[in-house]
């Protein structure tokens, strides 16, 4: 009798995930993106949906539905209000959303209509790497000399809640440093050229896109990343000084994790409506990490020049947790620093 036991609980395991695979065979997967086709997401979840479907037991077809609006809140919403929550339907949206939601942010119309904390996580495929980056012309090409300078250094933003402009308003709030900020242009592309054109100094956004877009100019030395703001630093900057390494106080450090480190870390998600079955959660969770170290993934990527740096659903998880629960004090300092 014993041993029959054990034989039971032996086969739980494979019998649970065969079942699931069943569910899986012959169906179809809606990835739903909240930007228009052809641009960076678009093109993140044409290559992710390329391979994905070999790592998910059945092999579904995946499909792209673009869904534009209000910077992906439209998607966003939808995903959380009006999507059937049975694991064939992805969401791809901005994560900037989140710390709107947290902020109180998107009291206008469209309003944020989701609690962030009740998703489900699959992934992101890349963790970004804020910092700025400034011209050869502004004459600030040290963080020391950015610290000493006793003009503000212009550095073009977008909008209130994009990356754009809250990475200045915390470095700003966090370390001091001397900045006015410029807006709101329509878009970073229009931003580097004010800065060849020295209308702005510079602009504060992340390495992944800066290298791509702005690679002729770095690589001519007319532009110059002066400050990273990552967890830890990107292997490309290694000579370019940190951040948090100069926060004086506890609040400095906190805030740089929470209004920087951590959005970084998520603005490409990938996410689940809530109430999808845990199974199924965790299948799709392990087939996009699995995906993120296929070689014909990293191959197909590379040709797009996308850089993967992938954060699992269980971190994603923990990031959104800590981002809702904020301390009421470092919540109330976001507040004005990112109002």
């Amino acid at each position: 009798m014993f041993g029959v036991l054990i034989l039971l609980i032996t086969l739980v395991p494979p019998l649970a995930l065969g079942q699931e695979g069943l569910f899986y065979k012959g169906k179809t997967i809606r990835l739903i993106v909240g930007f228009a086709a052809q641009g960076g997401f678009d093109i993140y979840s044409q290559v992710i949906a390329r391979h994905m479907s070999k790592y998910i037991p059945g092999n579904p077809i995946i499909v792209l539905e673009n869904m534009p609006g209000s910077g992906s809140l439209r998607a966003a919403n939808h995903l959380f209000n009006a999507v059937k929550p049975d694991g064939l339907t992805i969401g791809n949206w901005i994560g900037f959303l989140i710390m709107a939601q947290v902020l109180g942010r998107g009291e206008g119309e469209p309003k944020i209509e989701f609690d962030a904390s009740k998703f489900e996580w699959v992934g992101v495929p890349v963790r970004d790497t804020p910092l700025c980056v400034l011209t050869k012309a502004s004459g600030i090409t040290s963080i020391e000399k950015w610290m000493e300078s006793n003009t503000p250094v212009k550095v073009g933003g977008t909008a209130p809640g994009a990356q754009t402009d809250d990475i200045p308003k915390i470095l700003m709030a966090a370390l001091g440093l001397p900045i006015r900020l410029i807006g709101e242009y329509k878009g970073t592309a229009p931003i580097r050229q004010a800065a060849e054109k020295g209308e702005v100094g510079g602009l504060c956004w992340v390495w992944e896109a800066i290298r791509v877009t702005w690679r002729k100019e770095l690589e001519a030395g007319n532009v110059h990343p002066v400050l990273q703001a990552s967890p830890k630093k990107h292997p490309d900057l290694l000579n370019v000084p940190n951040a948090i390494d100069y926060a004086k106080t506890e609040e400095a450090r906190q805030l740089i994790r929470a209004g920087i480190h951590d959005q970084s870390a998520i603005m490409r998600l990938y996410s689940l409506p809530p109430g999808t079955p845990k199974p199924r959660v965790e299948i799709l969770r392990k087939a996009f990490m699995e995906t993120m170290t296929d070689p014909l993934f990293l191959a197909d990527a590379r040709k797009f020049n996308l850089a993967i740096n992938p954060v699992d659903g269980a971190e994603i998880e923990t990031i959104v947790h800590g981002l809702v629960k904020l301390e009421p004090s470092l919540l109330a300092k976001l507040k004005e620093v990112l109002k």
